[in-house]
């Protein structure tokens, strides 16, 4: 498991920040990762978010696809979807709500 600073060692006020930081685009990636069989977020100009959209693709796999800005812009919000989930990188790959992982983990996890 990955160590997380224990809610008890943050102040009400920073809790009250984080977790309202970009809350309305963590609302919608929650909102479509609940309401598809597959998700994929991901930023424009990523070359691994094009090669796990083409990949579903080839095995015929219908998606719901969310980008967020490309290298230079909306940084932000994806660090807040990346707080959210935990996973440090683009794609991220759900399958029925399950965070599979990046491209890598989903040529694993569907070859």
């Amino acid at each position: 498991m990955r160590n997380i600073l224990s809610e008890a060692k943050v102040s009400p006020e920073a809790l009250v920040a984080r977790n309202s930081f970009h809350a309305d685009v963590v609302r919608d990636v929650a909102a479509a990762v609940a309401a598809n069989e597959w998700t994929v977020v991901g930023m424009a100009g990523n070359p691994f978010v094009a090669k796990a959209r083409r990949h579903l693709e080839s095995k015929g796999t219908g998606f719901k696809y969310l980008e967020y800005g490309s290298y230079l812009s909306a940084w932000k919000p994806r660090l807040a979807i990346k707080l959210w989930s935990g996973w440090p990188t683009f794609p991220q790959v759900f399958h029925n709500g399950v965070l599979i992982g990046g491209f890598t983990d989903l040529k694993r996890y569907l070859p």
